[in-house]
């Protein structure tokens, strides 16, 4: 999709003359007292922006399954931001899967982010389903619809999933969890807007009409996130390492080649038409505030 110019932009357009931009922040549960610090710092900074749920991701083989139902149930008790919490069919059986639906649903949480989940081994590692378990997430969607009226979130992959062995398995793959229930799907990050736009074209192609948000990573660190592209399949593109190149000294121009990065993304997937954005925080909420603003959303 080819974005608008010069006063047609509608980053450029005034508040009022935009149309309503949706938002929605992901969280990691904290693992040390500082880190629990920062991220309730985090979440009050980003809160007022009124984003459609904050989610708080769940570890393999839900290891993180307590921390994320606490900290979902407190954001939700305390904050009054509608939360979602990820759930994974990872190493359990679906009656262990079940319980922990249940426990969303009696804690007051509406919204889950359904994933299969990665093989504790690593992103590489074929995955084997629990021998009582969900064998992929459409099966992990239809059985959370059996239980509740869930707001149901799945994942999408705008380079294809590493395991997929061709785009129209992948394609199939995510229309399987989408007629089984989920009402979007949420991208893993990607730097290149072209690939967004060339996954949303095969999906629509293949009859999928349900959202596909973009998700956003800003770059906090680029070693960091160069280590996360790599174990998810995500590619960093060479203009974008050139970038960072010989900044790992230099935290302040790093920042700021940062904010220009993400800024570049958002404002093109906006003039392009993109109203929807889930922004991966990594418990840090300075960049996401900024592009939120040049999204013409603030408190």
């Amino acid at each position: 999709m080819v974005a608008a110019t010069g006063e047609a932009r509608l980053s450029r357009q005034p508040e009022d003359g935009r149309p309503d931009i949706e938002v929605s922040f992901e969280f990691f549960p904290p693992k040390t007292d500082a880190m629990e610090e920062r991220f309730w710092d985090s979440l009050s900074r980003l809160a007022p922006l009124k984003p459609r749920f904050v989610s708080v991701t769940y570890g393999a083989g839900g290891s993180t399954r307590e921390r994320t139902l606490r900290m979902v149930s407190r954001i939700t008790n305390e904050t009054g931001v509608p939360a979602a919490a990820h759930l994974t069919c990872v190493g359990a059986s679906r009656e262990d899967v079940d319980a922990v639906v249940r426990g969303y649903a009696q804690a007051g949480i509406a919204r889950i982010v359904a994933l299969r989940g990665d093989p504790p081994e690593g992103v590489g590692q074929p995955f084997t389903p629990h021998p009582e378990g969900y064998r992929n997430a459409a099966e992990l969607v239809a059985g959370i619809r059996k239980i509740g009226d869930f707001d149901i979130s799945v994942a999408a992959y705008p380079e294809k999933h590493p395991q997929s062995p061709d785009w129209d398995a992948d394609i199939d793959n995510l229309k399987r969890k989408l007629d089984a229930g989920a009402d979007r799907a949420i991208t893993q990050m990607f730097f290149e807007n072209g690939d967004y736009w060339r996954f949303v074209e095969r999906a629509r192609k293949a009859g999928i009409t349900a959202p596909i948000v973009p998700g956003i990573q800003p770059i906090h660190s680029f070693k960091q996130i160069s280590g996360f592209a790599a174990r998810c399949g995500a590619s960093i593109p060479q203009w974008l390492a050139d970038r960072f190149e010989g900044l790992e000294e230099d935290p302040e121009t790093h920042a700021l080649v940062a904010a220009a990065v993400a800024a570049e993304q958002v404002t093109e997937l906006l003039d392009s038409g993109v109203t929807e954005f889930h922004f991966y925080t990594l418990n840090r909420s300075n960049l996401v505030l900024a592009l939120a603003r040049l999204l013409g959303i603030r408190p």
